[in-house]
């Protein structure tokens, strides 16, 4: 019997026009609208009920928002990536509760964001991705010469637009499941560590990369860079200090100070209120 297996092809630079990428942005913001929607009833019937939720109530629910006057405008995106996204909650719920995995947590905006298509909301023609809903294909790079991309047959097409604005799209085709490779006749023992990254045990030693120390200098030295020394400041009720001047005549002698000007001080002079001179003793 032959075996198939969901195999991931990559990620590929996607490229939407502006028609393009502004369906896809409403998409992405039903897709999140409906995870997090359907998460917190989740949560409030499991905490106040005590009961689970299943795939069909959640998917009968989501029939229900779109005849509402509110959520009307889900109807205006595909139905495939919000009935995904019901799918991947139901999928991370039963490993929550089997153990294998953490509560679900809440979609943000500012986050990755993606939307999943399965074969009835997309086509592939000569090469080119034609998503639900599109006038035009999606424009993309393919990023493995080894496979044709025109006798691609995908069965699932994922568009996701990263935190730095970059688009991808990721393939999903079903394979053969490989064959088992043949025994070797001997087994071999690996041994992880600090100093070495791992040490077998025929002697072959595998250097740390040691990339926690080369990002943390890089990190070290990134708030240094283009920063701007913040100016000084006076502190309040502190006078300037009056430095003496010096008056310098055509031959080289020695600076004569005088009296620090009144705008130094801010005082004001008043004439006749100079100190007289002193008069020697015994004249």
């Amino acid at each position: 019997m032959r075996k198939l297996v969901h195999h991931p092809r990559g990620r590929n630079r996607a490229y939407p026009d502006s028609e393009q990428a502004a369906l896809l942005g409403r998409t992405f913001g039903c897709v999140r609208l409906v995870w997090n929607k359907t998460l917190a009833e989740r949560t409030r019937a499991y905490r106040t009920e005590g009961k689970r939720t299943s795939y069909k109530e959640t998917d009968a629910a989501l029939t229900g928002w779109k005849k509402t006057g509110d959520l009307a405008f889900l109807s205006e995106v595909s139905s495939v990536p919000l009935q995904q996204a019901l799918r991947h909650q139901h999928t991370a719920f039963t490993n929550f509760f089997a153990g294998r995995a953490k509560y679900p947590r809440f979609e943000s905006r500012t986050g990755r964001q993606s939307a999943h298509y399965t074969r009835s909301a997309f086509r592939m023609r000569d090469g080119e991705l034609w998503l639900a809903e599109t006038s035009a294909p999606l424009a993309f790079v393919w990023s493995f010469d080894d496979v044709d991309v025109a006798g691609l047959e995908p069965t699932m097409v994922v568009v996701c637009r990263e935190p730095d604005g970059r688009w991808y799209v990721t393939f999903a085709v079903d394979t053969d499941a490989p064959a088992p490779a043949p025994p070797v006749g001997y087994a071999i023992g690996v041994d992880l560590g600090v100093t070495d990254f791992a040490v077998t045990s025929d002697g072959t030693r595998v250097p740390n990369p040691k990339h926690l120390e080369k990002k943390q200098r890089n990190l070290a030295r990134r708030p240094r860079r283009g920063r701007a020394r913040p100016p000084r400041r006076r502190r309040p009720g502190r006078r300037r200090r009056c430095r003496p001047t010096s008056r310098r005549s055509g031959s080289r002698s020695a600076p004569v100070t005088r009296a620090p000007p009144s705008r130094c001080c801010g005082r004001s002079a008043r004439p006749g209120t100079g100190a007289a001179p002193a008069t020697p003793s015994g004249t």
